[in-house]
């Protein structure tokens, strides 16, 4: 099942009704799923890699000491990714699949269908005989799986991108994921653990400007999808922790007063230091996490962390219906 691009109508309407709203905000904002057209992933990429960004590391390593002992026990047909991006972490679970001698197919589900299909058409080459069928799909609004879909199924949510949503956006993105699942189906949820705000500032303000790049990569996506007339190098990156909110908050602070036009959306003003914030990063312990997942009607079965504690992986299950 594929749904359109953003430049389609669909799918730039719908980028409209966001911005607008997003914009419309005392605290201007926009949606952090903008930050990846193909530029916008391949810069994620980039910053999975730089040495200040241990989460990816750390969520490595939990998949690598882990993952052959959970597909011998739940031996999935299919492995099914919301927000795939280049599936570099994928590979350690579709081996242990492999190993396990369940693994049939693979579906990567992302908004960004350009690289959706590079990353489909090389694990398609990297594993002779593996169905691959990717997604284009939003997932913040629906987890549309195939009907051949072959269970039972591992759906995979990674990285901490959980972390990007306000709790009860967070609640309303599993309980898609809960209504996508089978009794004996599995959920593997990454999120970045609470910790010293100095680190966590460190991770989303890397010495080689990457994450920065990144952050303004938004506004030239909305120039190309939506008209807009951002000038992106008069906005700067800045990224903090918010202590009250447990939350790291990305932003782009206007370096000077302005007015950006967004056709059919309006025209927006900012002051000197005033910004929009393009990201939120929640941080979770086990009761928060555990909290999020029992109201979207998920029941923790494993608790993963990585050797430093930076970092958990968690195993749910569909709770019964109530």
């Amino acid at each position: 099942m594929t749904s359109l691009p953003l430049s389609s109508a669909p799918g730039a309407l719908a980028m409209l009704r966001d911005v607008q709203a997003g914009m419309s905000q005392p605290q201007k904002e926009l949606a952090p799923k903008y930050f990846y057209d193909q530029r916008g992933s391949r810069l994620f990429e980039a910053i999975t890699e730089l040495p200040e960004y241990y989460l990816t590391h750390a969520e490595r390593s939990i998949l690598q000491r882990e993952m052959d002992g959970l597909m011998a026990i739940h031996r999935p047909a299919s492995l099914v990714e919301l927000g795939a991006g280049s599936a570099a972490k994928t590979r350690l679970i579709l081996d242990a699949m492999r190993r396990a001698g369940s693994l049939e197919s693979y579906v990567p589900l992302d908004v960004s269908a350009s690289f959706l299909g590079e990353t489909a058409a090389r694990l398609r080459a990297e594993y002779p005989g593996l169905h691959v069928e990717p997604v284009v799909a939003d997932f913040t609004e629906r987890v549309p799986l195939p009907g051949s879909l072959v269970r039972p199924a591992l759906l995979a949510f990674l990285g901490s991108t959980i972390g990007n949503f306000h709790q009860i956006e967070a609640v309303g993105v599993l309980r898609r994921v809960r209504a996508a699942m089978t009794r004996n189906d599995r959920f593997l949820l990454g999120a970045d653990l609470r910790k010293d705000a100095g680190r966590l500032e460190a991770a989303y303000n890397d010495s080689a400007g990457v994450t920065a790049e990144f952050n303004r990569n938004m506004l030239r996506v909305l120039n190309r999808e939506l008209g807009a007339n951002f000038d992106v190098a008069r906005f700067a990156h800045r990224a903090f922790f918010n202590a009250s909110q447990h939350r790291i908050e990305m932003h782009l602070v206007a370096q000077s007063p302005q007015t950006v036009r967004i056709p059919g959306a309006g025209e927006f003003s900012f002051a000197r230091g005033e910004s929009v914030r393009t990201e939120i990063s929640c941080k979770y312990d086990r009761a928060a996490l555990d909290d999020v997942l029992t109201v979207a009607g998920l029941r923790m079965e494993r608790w993963l962390v990585d050797a430093a504690g930076d970092f958990a992986v968690v195993v749910a299950a569909r709770a019964a219906d109530q």
